[in-house]
């Protein structure tokens, strides 16, 4: 059965010089934006934006604002096909990591792990899972235990003793916020995540990291133009410091500018009652060329390899397993 050798992690910088493995996930974005011939120039923007980012956020003994750089690593988590008794391994889920470099005091400074969230398990729920489950129905809904196997392997993946060995604390990652939902602002206000919206149902997405094991918050941070969903295990304002919140927000807002420019590089922040939409034509783009439609069409690709190279091949064993942890 699975076990905890099961997973194995390897690290990649991710710089202007990045170019995609080949064992990565296609749908990865920042895989996307590391192709075609602005390749190198939408690395060094977007690398740039980051570093701009945190040094507005860090602003304190920064008067230049330039004391601060980011450095970026994809972890890729792969698991061993052993259990199925096969010599093979699947690539599971990538994720970012941070590290804080401070020009000023000459140190590097850990930073978070997560982030990003890349899943071929979850491209499979997402992508084929639910258009299959949902052909022909009238009313949309998904099946009783969706989401259960991807939430069990993830909580798997970081009680191993390769997590655990790689990161000294949980992953916090940061998405955007659903199209689906209204969101409502709050009077509650963090020095560094900024003003805290609520809605009033869970999306899909977020239901679907619960059964990962994490909660949600959504937070505008100064300057934004939308707020971020932050997905986390324990308590998001205290477990955290200053310049690890600091180091997702940057990134992470400076991606979804790239991703959805509609939402986080709108010319006007989010009202205090606050629908995200993708057909909002108030914005800016960014310098960086990203392809959506590429994205869409290989999360399907995606999804389809994982049902035919891993949920179909060891469906049994994968249930029986899921079965037996949740338990």
């Amino acid at each position: 059965m699975i076990q905890d050798s099961t997973f194995s992690i390897h690290r990649l910088r991710f710089d202007e010089t990045y170019h995609p493995s080949d064992r990565t996930r296609l749908t990865t974005n920042f895989a996307n934006l590391a192709r075609g011939e602005s390749r190198q120039e939408n690395l060094r923007n977007v690398i740039r934006m980051i570093d701009n980012r945190f040094n507005e956020l860090a602003h304190w003994d920064n008067p230049t604002r330039d004391r601060y750089s980011i450095e970026l690593e994809i972890v890729s988590v792969e698991m061993d096909l052993a259990f199925a008794g096969k010599n093979d391994s699947f690539p599971l889920i990538e994720v970012l990591y941070t590290t804080i470099v401070d020009k000023k005091e000459n140190r590097r400074i850990e930073g978070l792990a997560g982030n990003s969230f890349s899943s071929y398990v979850r491209d499979y729920d997402f992508s084929v899972l639910l258009p299959k489950y949902n052909k022909d129905k009238t009313e949309f809904s998904v099946p009783h235990n969706y989401g259960d196997l991807h939430g069990n392997l993830f909580k798997s993946v970081i009680n191993s003793a390769a997590y655990k060995k790689n990161f000294k604390k949980l992953p916090l990652i940061c998405l955007s916020v659903s199209t689906n939902r209204t969101y409502h602002r709050t009077e509650n206000q963090h020095p560094i995540l900024g003003v805290e919206y609520q809605q009033r149902e869970f999306s899909l997405t977020d239901e679907y990291f619960a059964k990962m094991g994490m909660k949600v918050r959504y937070f505008m941070p100064s300057n934004s133009a939308a707020p971020l969903a932050f997905y986390f295990f324990g308590d998001l304002l205290s477990d955290y410091s200053t310049l690890e919140l600091i180091s997702t927000i940057s990134t992470m807002e400076s991606f979804q500018k790239v991703y959805r420019p509609e939402i986080y590089n709108a010319n006007a922040s989010a009202a205090d009652c606050y629908k995200p939409s993708l057909k909002h034509q108030d914005y800016s783009n960014t310098l960086i060329i990203y392809d959506r439609e590429e994205r869409t069409q290989l999360a399907t690709a995606q999804g389809k390899y994982t049902e035919e190279n891993f949920i179909e091949p060891y469906c049994d064993v994968l249930e029986r397993w899921s079965a037996s942890y949740a338990a």
